[in-house]
């Protein structure tokens, strides 16, 4: 019989053929969640398997709400919310707020369902990373929603887990437009990690010259 471990790295590897065998000798496997709360299915997700998502769904497994705003299914979440309008407010089974989900996976008009029907824009996850739907869409890159939530007042100095800001992140990755938009909205440049790395450390260490540049050019105008 196989155990949890093993179904879920089938479903990180994205092993159709190991998971589709799991899953026939385990059919409960479908629902079961890994050690930090995660389901299959948002794993799934999480690791852009689609095809084991499909399969998974195709055991007649059902999409909570979590599920569904991470995979941006919007009628799905608009069922769960118009019948539980709390839900707009509820986290995955790992921690994370829904509404953030959305963002990290660029699906801004389930984001945009959400907060208007109440879900706290600012929340934070609460398994201890502190990420909320800022540090989210800036991790990933999503420039449009980065702007969404910047006008809507989210902060752009807001520390989450080793001391990161989004800045830090936005520079680690080399997310120039989103360090722009970042800066605009106020942005400390010269704020650190809890290591001591600032956003100039951290996007010369990764090579993002454009990213570089643009601070260097900042801090010499701010001088």
């Amino acid at each position: 019989m196989p155990d949890i471990k093993s179904f879920f790295d089938a479903i990180r590897s994205g092993d159709l053929t190991l998971v589709r065998s799991h899953l026939d000798s385990d059919p409960s496997l479908a629902s079961s969640k890994n050690e930090s709360g995660a389901s299959a299915l948002l794993m799934s997700i999480y690791t852009g398997q689609r095809e084991v998502r499909e399969l998974l769904l195709s055991r007649g497994l059902p999409m909570d709400v979590a599920e569904a705003a991470a995979a941006g299914n919007l009628p799905r979440v608009q069922h769960f919310v118009e019948s539980n309008p709390a839900l707009a407010n509820a986290n995955s089974g790992d921690g994370f707020p829904v509404f953030a989900l959305a963002c990290f996976f660029g699906h801004l008009d389930t984001a945009r369902y959400l907060a208007e029907k109440g879900a706290n824009i600012h929340a934070a996850a609460t398994n201890g990373s502190g990420y909320n739907a800022l540090t989210a869409a800036v991790t990933a890159g999503h420039t449009a929603i980065v702007q969404w939530l910047l006008e809507r007042g989210l902060d752009p100095n807001y520390r989450y887990g080793p001391g990161y800001t989004p800045l830090l992140a936005a520079a680690a990755n080399g997310h120039l437009e989103i360090v722009k938009l970042l800066l605009t909205h106020g942005a400390d440049p010269t704020g650190a990690s809890a290591d001591g790395k600032s956003a100039l450390s951290l996007a010369t260490e990764r090579n993002h010259p454009l990213v570089v540049d643009l601070l260097r050019s900042r801090s010499a105008a701010a001088s």
